[in-house]
């Protein structure tokens, strides 16, 4: 069992990050939970697009991610996305998938394809519900035997578990606890870190300014069917992320662990969360011809692959190969936003690298935040191309673990810096 890289990539980009905006991401069987991701991407496509200034007209390719098949049409999700969002009928549109790291390759391949010629401006959506995961069975469609076990089994639940181990995702974090001498103190002490940044970035306003609200609201397609957003009766608007809250050592203390002398529990691991993010990339002949302002230049990119049962090591390696590859050091990195699956998983990846946990998530992580799967990559990238803008830093690095074990990582540059 080794936790290094055993297989990886790495590449340079040169594109633009014009924008970026999202939903507020919401717990788990909340106001958004019968919201189809579909409508949920449509809403953010329809939102970045007028926020950034580029017209649907000038999309040359939709890239979406999504996780669960979390709806009946769910296999039309990024035509459906692309169509509602005003992009022209003959665009292609592609669902791309790399479990959590899914966010990260959508930047990936729309600089790939602006680089190759095939779009100058790409539209990017990452959605998710994780609320609508189907209760599901693989086994029925040729009926039921008498006697035999029923086999529905919670899509999300099973989701959780890398069958190659077998080893659920939390096991995975146990075991780089147990690696890298991580206590329970130490991942309370870190989680209740991310709930407060998360707050203060709440608090003033920093959050809401990625943020669309979300109402009840149709989407017209001339020709086609309407489709849209109804939210329960008594929410009239969403503006806001659910999920933190005032998060104090003592309280997180008081949980009880996943795993008997574990240190991962309900209050210290990634929230469950609906929410989609939008983004617009696009080639430097356009952002010039169009006179546009955009959040961040897209200069590399590595993906790399490591042991299933340490899979949260997986952005250390990562982070490694794309520094080799574009010549910089960890000191040339003002910030980074790296997914925190777990809260023992992020403290690993910071303790395997060195990493100053001061410029690491500061505004709140995924714990604090929420993950939803597709669309955290998109997320984490624009929070950090945002706050590289507001703190006047250079470069920055946004990075996920991927369950199976693998591990991704983005670099971005401050055009103002």
């Amino acid at each position: 069992m080794t936790t290094t890289s055993t297989s990886s990539f790495s590449a340079p980009l040169n594109a633009w990050l014009v924008d970026g905006v999202r939903t507020p991401l919401v717990d788990y069987c909340g106001a958004l939970g019968h919201v189809s991701p579909t409508d949920m991407g449509i809403k953010v496509a329809r939102a970045v697009l007028e926020r950034s200034g580029v017209p649907a007209a000038d999309v040359g390719s939709v890239i979406t991610g999504s996780m669960a098949q979390a709806d009946f049409d769910a296999y039309v999700l990024p035509r459906h996305i692309g169509l509602y969002a005003g992009v022209p009928q003959a665009v292609p549109s592609i669902l791309v998938q790399r479990i959590c790291g899914t966010g990260f390759e959508l930047f990936r391949q729309a600089a790939d394809q602006i680089a190759l010629g095939y779009a100058d401006v790409a539209l990017v959506v990452g959605t998710e519900s994780m609320t609508r995961n189907p209760i599901a069975a693989y086994t029925h469609r040729t009926g039921f035997k008498l006697g035999a076990p029923v086999e529905f089994k919670d899509f999300l639940m099973e989701a959780l578990i890398d069958t190659a181990g077998p080893v659920t995702m939390i096991e995975t974090a146990e075991n780089l606890a147990k690696k890298y001498g991580i206590t329970r103190e130490d991942v309370d002490a870190y989680a209740s870190q991310s709930f407060a940044r998360a707050l203060k970035a709440q608090e003033d306003g920093f959050l809401a300014g990625e943020i669309v609200p979300v109402t009840s609201e149709k989407f017209e397609l001339e020709g086609y069917a309407t489709r849209g957003i109804t939210l329960p009766r008594k929410v009239a608007q969403l503006d806001r992320d659910t999920h933190p809250r005032p998060s104090p050592v003592e309280a997180l203390a008081a949980l009880r662990t996943v795993y008997p002398g574990g240190v991962q529990t309900a209050g210290n691991s990634s929230a469950l969360v609906d929410g989609a993010v939008g983004a617009v990339v696009a080639s430097d002949a356009y952002v010039q011809q169009r006179g546009l302002k955009p959040l961040a230049r897209l200069r590399g990119v590595a993906a790399v692959g490591v042991a299933p049962e340490y899979m949260g090591i997986g952005p250390a390696p990562a982070i490694r190969a794309l520094l080799a590859r574009t010549g910089l050091t960890l000191d040339d990195i003002g910030l980074f936003e790296i997914n925190e699956a777990q809260g023992a998983q992020t403290l690993a990846v910071g303790r395997e690298l060195g990493l100053d946990l001061n410029k690491l998530n500061v505004n709140g992580g995924a714990i604090a935040l929420g993950h939803p799967l597709a669309a955290t990559g998109v997320r984490l990238t624009v929070t950090l191309a945002r706050e590289l803008r507001r703190r006047g830093l250079r470069y920055g690095i946004s990075s996920a673990c991927v369950g199976g074990g693998q591990g991704i990582a983005l670099l971005i540059e401050n055009p103002d810096a």
